[in-house]
């Protein structure tokens, strides 16, 4: 059986201070659901949300990571810093990365190898922009982002990564995928990796829809057999409308 996850993006909002108040009513919310929940404030409060979440239960990411161990790369942080605060999850190929940073293919690639290295679960986001989709090019733009960030992995690998499919015409603009286009995209994105690596990976591999996911779509899009959860953003930063979502899967 898949684990059933969701992950809170806090992108970037939320100083320290605010962190930690978050952290704690997430802390005191009743989560119904077996469901991993993990969430992603910004790097100036990892280290202390690592220390507020501790026995909690919830798990704690960093929203991206520099591919390289170390060096003169000022302002990055790398895999190894992460580590040093505790954290075991990054958000690697989300789509304000790819589009504000033009992060893609090979880069994209380097940091999923430099996660997997250091023993770390990645969240790989990937997904089309809305021209793709009124062209009819959204299954097409969906595998080449999975063939170029990660298909080039061993098959034991697969074990500690975690699929987000985000359409990004849904992400920050109110509008959401229906169940029934988020089944469909699920449904392609797991044969596709069936196809790639056999079925026991496919049907291992959890995949979350991340386009604004509300407590009040949240039970249709989760009821779908290939949705495993979300990658859950604005909504993320209320307690009240997290938790909600959380125990709607």
């Amino acid at each position: 059986m898949r684990t059933k996850i969701v992950a809170g993006n806090w992108k970037m909002n939320l100083n320290q201070r605010e962190s930690l108040e978050l952290i704690d009513a997430l802390k005191k919310s009743k989560f119904t659901s077996s469901a991993q929940v993990i969430v992603a404030p910004n790097f100036t409060a990892l280290s202390a949300c690592s220390e507020a979440l501790q026995g909690s239960g919830i798990g704690l990411s960093a929203q991206n990571m520099h591919q390289s161990e170390s060096g003169a790369f000022t302002g990055e942080v790398s895999a190894h810093m992460l580590e040093g605060v505790g954290v075991s999850t990054v958000i690697l190929g989300h789509s304000e990365r790819r589009e504000y940073f033009r992060e893609a293919g090979a880069l994209l690639a380097a940091k999923v190898d430099t996660a997997l290295k250091h023993g770390m679960q990645v969240i790989f986001c990937f997904g089309e922009l809305l021209a793709d989709r009124e062209s009819g090019q959204h299954f097409d733009v969906v595998k080449s982002q999975l063939k170029e960030g990660l298909f080039h992995l061993p098959e034991d690998a697969w074990k500690n990564v975690v699929l987000s499919y985000e359409p990004v015409w849904a992400i920050g603009t109110g509008k959401t995928a229906s169940p029934e286009q988020a089944q469909e995209m699920h449904a392609f994105i797991r044969k596709t990796l069936a196809n790639a690596y056999g079925t026991e990976v496919a049907e291992r591999c959890p995949i979350l829809y991340g386009g604004s996911v509300k407590p009040d779509n949240a039970v249709l899009i989760f009821s779908k057999p290939d949705v495993d959860g979300g990658l859950i953003g604005g909504a993320a930063l209320d307690a009240i409308d997290f938790s909600a979502i959380v125990n709607a899967i």
